[in-house]
């Protein structure tokens, strides 16, 4: 039986990326998985992917940062697969700029998306954990929210704001058979690192001491592993996976 056999599993960000491929693990290991993004049409083409393979996935509008968009979500995965057990708090955007020059508007607009909105989406689906007293909350942070970095104050604060979320959440339902914990990784081939030179890749390549950079299936292993039982001890925690950049 696999690990994760009739869980049912919410990932926002699903439609592209890290959150693509964690769905698609999570689908691997046998959870029923919630698509959620605002590109419905790419996350049904990931359901269709999902399904080829002998999984089992459906496709919900989401758009992190409105309230009444993750309530109408919320409820309609509920309605529709019953439960949510494994919630993993995916989405996200950048708006860099330097500190000196960034919009109040662009501040608040990263918070709002990346800390505000796993914090709404988690309070929505967190009863549903509590009923069945199981749950796994899992936080895709980032290690920019440990180091910081220069030109992503917003982005920086939000990441290292779910952190904090995390451990404050770990400590509220633990009772309950709820773990929470966050994933921080570090520098993912992605289309963005793509088109850096490769002078920048080298640069940033000296940073690492595994010498590479990540990929979306190295955060996915990850989720997979946290959202399993032989995860249920650990609680409160925030996993580096970057290389061995950032040693915390």
């Amino acid at each position: 039986m696999s690990t994760l056999e009739g869980r049912i599993a919410l990932v926002t960000g699903a439609s592209q990326g890290i959150g693509r491929a964690c769905a698609i693990e999570l689908a691997r290991a046998g959870a029923t998985v919630a698509l959620a993004a605002r590109n419905v049409e790419k996350l049904e083409a990931v359901a269709a992917e999902i399904a080829a393979a002998g999984g089992k996935a459906k496709a919900y509008a989401l758009d992190v940062s409105s309230e009444e968009s993750i309530k109408a979500c919320a409820k309609a995965v509920l309605v529709d697969l019953g439960k949510v057990e494994i919630l993993v708090n995916n989405a996200g955007i950048t708006k860099d700029g330097l500190a000196l020059r960034m919009k109040l508007s662009d501040f608040e607009e990263v918070l709002r998306t990346n800390l505000t909105g796993a914090f709404l989406l988690t309070q929505a689906v967190i009863s549903s954990m509590m009923k069945g007293r199981w749950g796994r909350v899992i936080n895709i942070t980032s290690v920019v929210g440990e180091t910081g970095a220069a030109g992503q104050a917003n982005y920086a604060a939000s990441k290292a704001g779910l952190i904090g979320l995390t451990k404050s959440l770990a400590r509220e339902f633990a009772s309950r058979g709820i773990t929470v914990n966050a994933i921080a990784p570090g520098f993912i081939q992605t289309a963005m690192t793509d088109e850096l030179t490769d002078a920048q890749k080298a640069g940033i390549l000296t940073q690492i001491p595994l010498a590479r950079y990540g990929n979306d299936g190295d955060i996915a292993a990850a989720v997979s592993f946290l959202a399993s039982e032989g995860a249920g001890y650990i609680t409160g925690h925030t996993m580096d996976v970057n290389g061995g950049m950032y040693m915390g």
